[in-house]
């Protein structure tokens, strides 16, 4: 791929998937087993339903997204009225291919940086760093502060989602999925920093919610598909 290609996939990946709200409902629509209906995104969102169609609209116009006639099991039935539009993805591609991986180097290098200037302090800080990025986000999205714990973990799962991670939350088993972590390599070379700057996020998004649990990120096992943070 030359810079003039990259250019342009670049280019088009930002206006496509650089509003967190749209890259948000790509990653559901992908992840979800069945189709989605503008509906089922807005309730998600929270958002009201036309601003969904809006994005799905966009992301289908893009090669993101692609409406399907093809109903969720058990509701193929027919039905009054014109049925309503489902959304799935297609095969389009949005991984890109550079010449090396720079943030991987750059973090590791941040790592050491930390480790050699906070030595013993060094987990605590970055925690701490952590929790003030959280409650950042949790400003710009205007999060509730009266959420009770189901809705506190839901809404700390979607903002994680927005900047970058795959997260589920499992409100029964109070506890947080980790599907994808954006710091990638190292957060498995780094786990005893990484992760507690993960945890310090969640922390900080939490206590948006007035819900203020401990939460403790536990780095997924060999063979594993998800880190788990247990609140």
């Amino acid at each position: 791929m030359n810079l003039e290609q990259m250019d342009r996939q670049i280019a088009d990946i930002a206006s496509s998937l650089g509003d967190t709200t749209r890259r948000g409902i790509f990653i559901s629509v992908r992840e979800s087993a069945d189709p989605m209906t503008a509906s089922q995104i807005a309730a998600l969102f929270d958002i009201h339903p036309n601003v969904a169609r809006h994005h799905l609209d966009r992301l289908v116009s893009d090669g993101y997204l692609r409406v399907t006639h093809r109903r969720p099991e058990g509701r193929s039935g027919p039905g009054a009225g014109r049925p309503a539009k489902h959304y799935e993805p297609t095969d389009k591609s949005i991984s890109l291919q550079f010449p090396a991986r720079r943030y991987d180097l750059l973090i590791d290098l941040l790592v050491r940086v930390i480790e050699r200037l906070a030595p013993e302090d060094a987990p605590e800080v970055v925690e701490e760093i952590g929790t003030e990025y959280g409650r950042e986000i949790a400003a710009e999205l205007g999060l509730p502060d009266d959420a009770g714990y189901e809705a506190a973990a839901l809404a700390v799962a979607k903002a994680m989602t927005g900047v970058g991670f795959e997260i589920e939350a499992d409100a029964d088993g109070r506890r947080l999925l980790t599907k994808y972590c954006p710091f990638g390599e190292a957060a498995k070379a780094h786990p005893h920093l990484v992760c507690r700057l993960d945890q310090g996020i969640v922390k900080g998004l939490l206590e948006a919610g007035r819900q203020r649990p401990v939460a403790v990120v536990m780095p997924h096992a060999e063979g594993d598909d998800h880190c788990v943070t247990e609140l």
